[in-house]
């Protein structure tokens, strides 16, 4: 596959995420600029001869604001449809971007196409949770709309203590002011599915368990006790050796690797992860998560089988001559 004459512009801000992808492409000899979503300027009127990139493949994370870099969350929507308009190819852009920046978007996006996710009511302030809890099973999350890594949630076991909650003024709705009331999901067998995918189609699952006996959404769910008392919070299966949390390999059924192809190409998610579940109530599967940034398993060879970056560097190959 030939090496395109212009650098891949990487647009990030984590620090260490990447460079299992630095390194890819520096061992094929492919040229490539970081850049840096902490602290980014550009000039709405500019050309595309003043973007000398051959691609570039967007790798900001809803979760940035956790690390001092919220100022970088709705910027960069606004920075990717300037390269759209200049007709630069983005890896993972506005509509794929838009979906990761909100899961109540998300499960609409997963209703549409007749796929089953957690119920939930969607909230532009505090005071209307007990309300919008009506109707749902308790245990019930408070989930804001754009979280990453876990960040603000919080589970409350019945009406009174998310009624408490609401009346004391200490339900968080995150840096959108939006949240959602979800019910919460006892994943069977203690474990999630995380389903990755590059170019809309499948590339691997793993299975992440949990340790302790409290198990929300996605391991990153449990966070935060009724109270607002951080609990573990971090599953990223990229972190996974160092936070208790075990991965294993899994080949999802055919007919839930359809429905994920399909989940991602409408979100026109370019590589990316779903995450879904087993609801331990009913034994019904259960789409919750919808992920533009994909953070590859840790180890992937032993894991998996092979490394993924490297069927991600022939995907950007291939888009860049395109």
């Amino acid at each position: 596959m030939s090496i395109p004459q212009k650098p891949i512009a990487i647009y990030h801000e984590h620090p260490d995420w990447f460079r299992p992808l630095f390194t890819e492409l520096e061992k094929r000899g492919v040229s490539y600029v970081r850049l840096d979503a902490r602290q980014s300027l550009f000039d709405p009127t500019s050309t595309r001869d003043d973007h000398d990139y051959s691609l570039v493949i967007n790798r900001m994370s809803p979760s940035a604001y956790l690390r001092g870099a919220g100022n970088s969350l709705f910027y960069t929507q606004q920075l990717v449809a300037h390269f759209e308009r200049l007709g630069l190819r983005v890896i993972n852009g506005s509509a794929a971007y838009t979906m990761e920046l909100s899961k109540a978007l998300q499960l609409g996006l997963l209703e549409s196409l007749g796929l089953a996710s957690p119920k939930a009511r969607v909230i532009n302030h505090p005071a209307l949770a007990p309300q919008a809890a009506e109707g749902l099973r308790f245990p019930v999350v408070v989930k804001a709309n754009i979280g990453g890594s876990g960040a603000g949630i919080v589970r409350y076991d019945d009406p009174e203590a998310l009624a408490r909650a609401a009346g004391a003024g200490t339900i968080s709705l995150g840096v959108d002011s939006t949240a959602l009331v979800q019910e919460y999901i006892p994943a069977r067998g203690g474990h999630i599915t995380r389903v990755e995918t590059l170019g809309g189609k499948f590339l691997y699952a793993i299975n992440v368990y949990t340790t302790g006996e409290s198990f929300n959404l996605c391991p990153a769910d449990i966070c935060q006790t009724a109270d607002g008392q951080a609990l573990v919070r971090s599953a990223c299966p990229i972190d996974a050796p160092k936070t208790g949390l075990t991965v294993e390999a899994y080949t999802p059924p055919q007919e839930v690797i359809t429905a994920i192809e399909r989940i991602v190409q409408a979100a026109k998610i370019d590589v990316g992860g779903i995450e879904y579940m087993v609801d331990d109530r009913d034994g019904r599967l259960v789409y919750y998560d919808i992920n533009a940034l994909s953070n590859f398993v840790a180890d992937a060879k032993r894991v998996i089988g092979f490394d993924p970056h490297e069927r991600l560097v022939d995907f950007l190959l291939q888009e860049a001559q395109g």
